[in-house]
């Protein structure tokens, strides 16, 4: 936990700020990095961000080599700057760097055996001898140790848990977690070898697309980028009534485009924005809050989306650009959603127009827009005609350095040097940690438990979404609690995506069917039911079904024609049987139209890792919250849990991507559920709040509750119309009721 300070009104040095990030996330200090042995870590760190540029650009490596050559790396930046037990400030400290020291030749000398050693094992059939066993365990040893000191004690105990399950105890759990086990050499040849492994398909996401977004990030940092995104939110929105607070969504929105972190996010702009907010009469327990929900919203802005894209397009299959594209709505519905908690609390107060002296926007548009819009133009443009991330990450590395010289913070070779240096540094928290997780996906992987965990979410929810969506939420806060953001969607979308896609696909299945409506796409499901299976199916569940409406079924359906009102009634109820829903998304997987399963995958992980971010917002562990606190001076706890209701919309915005096409591509529907979904936004948390422009009656606030989840809905357009123009007179007479109290105010 991080202990209260008062209020900083300057913001720290790029170092600064991650050396807190890295305390704040690992629970202890951090060695100190100074003279010699800090000259030493930086070097380290350019020579480790040079490498990577070199062999995600013009470099090839087999994705072994690379994956482990990227965890030695890391591994030995962890070991030097995360020590071994806490800096004393006593002669101890040189034993325990000493012990660093050899821990990082160690692991040094096992990755090197272990790549040379890959083609001999494969000649003799993986057979592992002793050198082997020692050499396996050392690096899964280590790896573990190093998430220790990174993270805490949490993930380490959730790996060992994992490794043993697998060896020792699985074989003993009686039902449906019942696992014969894996003999050790098996467990270690997977860990090490497997395409699910420490140094499979994750690592390599974090060799590429993360580290290169993260380095891309450290060089906006420091070509002054940072400095510009809020000297542009304060020139938008300063002069706003409640302007700090809209400075710092802004800022925390822009920033996230280049952030890889919430917590990061929150202590580079909240020594600006949070003590602004405090000056202009916020409580600072608001301010903190707002701080922490608007950053970790900046997890969720495109293009970057804190690595979130490119994991979820490695995991998908979608490409990068179809997930960016769809994603910018929902996370301005996010942003909206802050917002309008920072309008509501300025009218609470009765705040006036900021007076800070907020700059204007055209010479801060000369000034620094080109060093931070002409990089982003030049990454967008290069995936837009089809270069890879990494390779496009790398190009607008170098354009962030080329525009940095129409600027007045101009990158030489010294800030060059820091920029490479600074994102070794910002990376060696998430390199170790997903190499870690590879642990823990690989014995997902290997033993099938995200099969029995998609049965078990399927059979708890009885075939309710809205049910899904909360044991799946409840999953991800606990997750959070040890997890950072990617390696909690990682490890909740290894476990639960397949289930929940299949609830989605059993949803459109049922509206099609509840629409009198039989589409192409369900009659081949059900050309597969024959009469006398749907009869027995139908008597399995509890249903009653008539040979003769079964027989009828089975003609109309693969006809394509639209249903007689009891045969859609009949298919509806069996659809309601969980057993009857699953059979039959799992053979609409293969039947529905490719737009639709697609439109379903990218739903389940988009609502995976929408909730995968309430880690950072609820209490009793909330990162961004805490680290918010520290800046504000308020109590951690009060703080997490005023932030987590600034962020509500973090559970509204999943719903709607699992009962509405808001992520089909179709920019005229997603536009339409966007607007209305505004509305439906405000007016629930006016109802919430109990106030919009002025106070709210009592009995007015369940109408706007009403009011917000019709517009929310998923509904015929009439339905959405009527219930907006509700909301808007609501509006005008509350917002007349606001000027006749402030005209009835004395001066």
């Amino acid at each position: 936990m991080v202990s209260p300070s008062p209020p900083v009104s300057d913001p720290p040095s790029d170092g600064e700020a991650d050396t807190r990030e890295f305390a704040i996330d690992s629970g202890q200090r951090l060695r100190a990095l100074t003279g010699r042995f800090g000259a030493v870590v930086f070097v380290l760190g350019v020579a480790v961000s040079l490498g990577h540029l070199y062999y995600n650009t013009i470099g090839l490596l087999p994705d072994l080599t690379k994956s482990a050559l990227h965890f030695a790396a890391f591994g030995v930046l962890a070991t030097l700057v995360f020590p071994l037990v806490r800096p004393s400030g006593r002669r101890r400290d040189r034993w325990v760097l000493a012990a660093d020291i050899a821990l990082a030749v160690l692991l040094v000398a096992c990755i090197t055996y272990l790549l040379v050693e890959e083609v001999p094992l494969a000649a003799r059939n993986f057979a592992y001898e002793p050198l082997d066993y020692a050499v396996g365990l050392t690096i899964v040893a280590i790896a573990i140790e190093l998430t220790r000191r990174t993270t805490g004690w949490v993930i380490p105990m959730i790996i060992l848990t994992c490794l043993t399950y697998v060896v020792v105890w699985g074989r003993h759990v009686g039902g449906p977690l019942n696992f014969p086990g894996l003999s050790l050499e098996v467990l270690l040849l997977r860990s090490t070898y497997n395409e699910d492994g420490m140094f499979g398909f994750i690592a390599s996401i974090s060799a590429g697309f993360v580290f290169m977004f993260i380095l891309f990030g450290a060089f906006l940092i420091k070509s002054g980028a940072g400095d510009f995104v809020i000297a542009l939110a304060r020139a938008a929105a300063g002069r706003l009534v409640g302007g700090p607070g809209f400075v710092a969504v802004l800022g925390s929105g822009l920033t996230g485009t280049i952030s890889g972190s919430a917590v990061a996010n929150t202590v580079s702009t909240g020594v600006i924005t949070i003590p602004l907010m405090v000056r202009s009469g916020f409580p600072p327990r608001f301010a903190a809050g707002v701080e922490a929900s608007a950053s970790t919203g900046g997890q969720l802005m495109p293009p970057i989306m804190g690595a979130g894209a490119f994991v979820m397009a490695n995991f998908t299959g979608i490409a990068y650009l179809d997930i960016v594209a769809v994603a910018l709505l929902p996370a301005l519905l996010y942003f909206f959603g802050v917002g309008v908690y920072v309008r509501i609390e300025a009218k609470k107060q009765n705040l006036a127009a900021s007076a800070e002296d907020a700059p204007r926007l055209g010479p801060v548009l000369r000034q620094g827009g080109i060093a931070f819009l002409a990089p982003i133009g030049v990454l967008v443009g290069m995936l837009v005609y089809g270069f890879t991330p990494t390779y496009a990450a790398g190009f607008a590395i170098l354009s962030v350095i080329v525009a940095s010289w129409l600027t007045p913070n101009r990158m030489g070779p010294r800030r060059i040097l820091e920029a490479l240096a600074l994102g070794a540094h910002n990376m060696i928290l998430t390199a170790v940690l997903l190499v870690a997780v590879g642990l823990i996906v690989n014995v997902i992987a290997t033993t099938g438990i995200g099969n029995t965990f998609s049965l078990m979410i399927n059979a708890w929810s009885g075939g309710e979404i809205l049910v899904a969506l909360l044991l799946i939420a409840l999953a991800s806060l606990i997750l959070g609690m040890g997890l950072p953001v990617t390696a909690a969607y990682i490890v909740l979308a290894t476990l639960s995506a397949p289930a929940l896609r299949d609830l989605i696909v059993q949803g459109e299945l049922v509206a099609g069917l509840a629409g009198q409506a039989a589409p192409a796409s369900l009659a081949a499901v059900f050309l597969l039911f024959q009469p006398d299976q749907l009869v027995a199916a139908a008597a399995a569940a509890g249903v009653a079904l008539e040979p003769a409406m079964a027989t009828a079924l089975a003609q109309a359906v693969p006809a394509g024609v639209a249903l007689a009102e009891a045969e859609a009634a009949a298919l509806v109820s069996l659809l309601a049987v969980p057993e009857i829903a699953t059979l039959a998304g799992g053979l609409a997987r293969d039947t529905l139209d490719p737009a639709v399963m697609m439109t379903a995958l990218l739903s389940a992980h988009m609502i995976i890792f929408w909730l995968s971010q309430d880690s950072n917002v609820t209490p009793p562990v909330c990162l961004t919250a805490f680290a918010a606190a520290a800046i504000a001076g308020t109590k951690p706890m009060a703080t997490g849990l005023t932030a987590w209701k600034i962020a509500k919309v973090l559970y509204i915005v999943p719903v709607l991507f699992a009962f509405t096409p808001f992520l089909a591509g179709e920019i005229w529907l997603a536009l339409e559920i966007f607007v209305f979904a505004l509305f439906g936004i405000y007016a629930l948390i006016a109802a919430i709040e109990g106030h919009a422009e002025s106070p709210v009656a009592w009995w007015l606030r369940p109408v706007l509750v009403v009011l917000g989840v019709a517009l929310l809905w998923p509904g015929a357009l009439g339905v959405h119309a009527t219930a907006a123009a509700l909301l808007a007179v609501f509006m005008v007479w509350n917002v007349a009721r606001d000027r006749r109290r402030t005209d009835a105010e004395p001066a």
